[in-house]
């Protein structure tokens, strides 16, 4: 039996012999940096530089998910990212492609549908990531005998200035005004299926320069410029075939866990997380049930109105972000590890605290969709307008990289 198994999947591999020839990341990529190792014997350690401010202690190493992810302790989700948990930084490899017009296009692999295809390339499985191909929700490419990609089309203008200002100080949510850094024309898209893989298979695709090589060489030494690349990265550099770019710390079922955005459907929102706004998946399906056939997304919260001050254990949400205290601290759903509905592209959950809750010292940080679920149940969260607590048809796509505990 084990022979037959083995002869299927080298069938399936053959069968997907075009994708294979992209460069592969090694699969057993290690975390570059952990930060300062706890005492010996100790179960608990300090919270490296990038999240310390938010959580001050993290499990050590060696750690039971080291045996088996499902325990608890640090798993690296995407194997192809060398990761400095000191910075809050991810490297990748740097993917070349171009448009049909000859234009470059540089781009990362977060996700694949294709199980045996993730684990080649060291990038999550997203299978619910497939019901993402409708309308222009994806794009289609070709993978050349260099192993280059040539894509359909989509264009992203990384040129504007990444703008924020904040509403008034005790309302600084929704903001004065604000612009996102790049823009991405109708046909762009992450979401890209592979016409010349035998599997159809779907691909995480998110672009993060169109600039000429040589200019993006200059690069390599970490002094980017905005203008042409996007937000997220910190170094990126053709020659050595990588790019880096910066996580965002966030929580799902009570973990902590550090995540990439690189694109969302709505101005403010793609604002909101240095990401691209990416209209195009406007057509993505979202508004079912998380399991339900044909959904697309997972769920995130987003906590509007949470407790406030940069040394409040419990600071969370837009409010607090807006004021210059630190990231938003969104509640994902399910990832790898912990739940079956794992996808890259998330849908949004506008959580806003009821004068009940804030009066009856009834906030704190959430860490988990189902407190959000609970609180919304006992009336103490809405959403935007006042009404249930509900998507509103907002997405975002958020690879999740690294669970931290």
């Amino acid at each position: 039996m084990p022979n037959i198994e083995l002869k299927k999947r080298a069938l399936l591999m053959g069968g997907v012999a075009l994708l294979a020839t992209v460069a592969a990341a090694p699969s057993n990529a290690e975390v570059v940096v952990r930060g300062k190792e706890g005492r010996p014997l100790d179960e608990i350690r300090r919270a490296p530089a990038s999240i310390y401010k938010d959580l001050r202690t993290i499990v050590a190493q060696p750690s039971p998910s080291e045996v088996k992810p499902e325990f608890l302790g640090p798993v690296l989700l995407m194997k192809s990212a060398h990761i400095d948990l000191e910075k809050g930084t991810m490297t990748l490899p740097l993917r070349k492609g171009k448009l049909r017009d000859g234009r470059p296009v540089w781009f990362v692999i977060t996700d694949t549908t294709d199980e045996h295809l993730s684990e080649l390339h060291g990038v999550n499985y997203a299978p619910k990531m497939s019901y993402g191909e409708t309308s222009m929700a994806a794009r289609t490419a070709t993978i050349e005998r260099d192993g280059s990609f040539t894509f359909s089309g989509g264009v992203v203008d990384f040129s504007p200035r990444l703008a924020i200002e904040p509403g008034p100080a005790d309302a600084p949510f929704p903001p004065k005004s604000f612009q996102p850094g790049s823009v991405g024309d109708a046909s762009y898209t992450p979401l890209v299926r592979v016409t010349n893989a035998a599997t159809g298979v779907l691909l995480n695709a998110p672009v993060v320069s169109m600039t000429p090589e040589a200019e993006l060489n200059t690069m390599c030494d970490g002094n980017v410029n905005h203008d042409k690349v996007h937000d997220k990265v910190v170094a990126i550099c053709p020659r050595d075939e990588t790019v880096t770019l910066k996580m965002t710390l966030g929580f799902t079922f009570d973990k902590p866990i550090q995540y990439l955005s690189t694109e969302a459907n709505d101005k403010l929102v793609a604002t909101l997380e240095n990401a691209t706004y990416t209209p195009a998946l406007n057509g993505l399906p979202s508004m079912l049930e998380d399991a339900s056939p044909g959904e697309a997304a997972e769920r995130i919260v987003v906590v509007v109105n949470g407790p406030m001050g940069a040394d409040n254990p419990h600071r969370q949400g837009l409010y607090s972000a807006l004021s210059g205290e630190g990231g938003p601290l969104n509640v994902l759903g399910g990832i790898p590890t912990i739940n079956l509905d794992y996808s890259p592209l998330w849908r949004l959950f506008p959580a806003v605290w009821t004068p009940e809750a804030i009066q009856k010292g009834y906030r704190y940080r959430l860490t988990s969709a189902l407190q959000a679920a609970e609180m919304s149940t006992r009336g103490l969260i809405k959403s935007l307008d006042g009404g249930d607590f509900r998507a509103v048809g907002f997405i975002v796509n958020c690879p999740v990289v690294y669970r931290i505990n």
